[in-house]
């Protein structure tokens, strides 16, 4: 496969500028790479840089701990929706999982039903590294059940990495509809093939460029 297809290439450090938004914007068009990863904030300008090609515009929800209220998680939804993101990576509250409350899935139905209102994908990040087996695989059935259309390993600021045990298992306890996006440490062709192969659809990651440049070569 081209893997160039199913990578989002990803910017979120908290020091971030103007100038990364639009390498990034360029860069996902120069080697045609299925979409680019932004923060809310940059989401307006990312939207100008790609215009009307067809790259998806990616932002995050309640990022990185996603413990915000579910009222705020839901406004900054909206918000990058309305400046142009096609899809939005959803923290869950991994703080109410853990605790065990029922929220946990309210929340996140909440936020299907008003993605999926504007016709856009919802991918809810849980956090695999903070996560044991048992727990990973709780967690994609309140996502899917939820209305989830991927679930999504990690936002990158964890302990942890992507790791293909946890691929396989989402891929396992996950319906066919629901995809699945590696993220996370993820820095070589090597690396995403190997998720890739284990159920991964998605693959996000800051070294897109390198990592098509290496299946190219390899």
């Amino acid at each position: 496969m081209n893997i160039a297809s199913v990578i989002e290439h990803t910017n979120v450090s908290p020091t971030i500028t103007v100038n990364e938004i639009d390498r990034l914007a360029e860069e996902a068009i120069t080697f045609n790479l299925f979409g680019i990863c932004v923060p809310p904030f940059w989401v307006k300008r990312a939207k100008r840089e790609l215009g009307n090609l067809e790259i998806t515009l990616v932002s995050v929800v309640g990022f990185p701990f996603g413990y915000q209220m579910t009222e705020t998680k839901l406004d900054e939804a909206k918000r990058a929706m309305d400046n142009g993101a096609d899809e939005i990576d959803w923290v869950w509250n991994i703080s109410s999982f853990k605790t065990g409350l029922p929220w946990t899935k309210i929340e996140l139905a909440k936020a299907s039903r008003l993605i999926h209102d504007q016709q856009k994908i919802i991918k809810v990040i849980i956090e695999t590294s903070y996560l044991s087996n048992e727990e990973i695989m709780a967690a994609c059935k309140i996502c899917s059940d939820a209305g989830a259309d991927f679930v999504k390993t990690s936002t990158g600021f964890s302990d942890g990495s992507a790791t293909v045990e946890d691929v396989h298992l989402m891929r396992k306890n996950l319906p066919e509809t629901v995809g699945i996006k590696a993220s996370g440490g993820i820095k070589t062709f090597a690396q995403a093939k190997q998720l890739l192969d284990a159920g991964a659809d998605r693959i996000g990651t800051s070294s897109g460029v390198l990592i098509v440049k290496e299946q190219v070569n390899d």
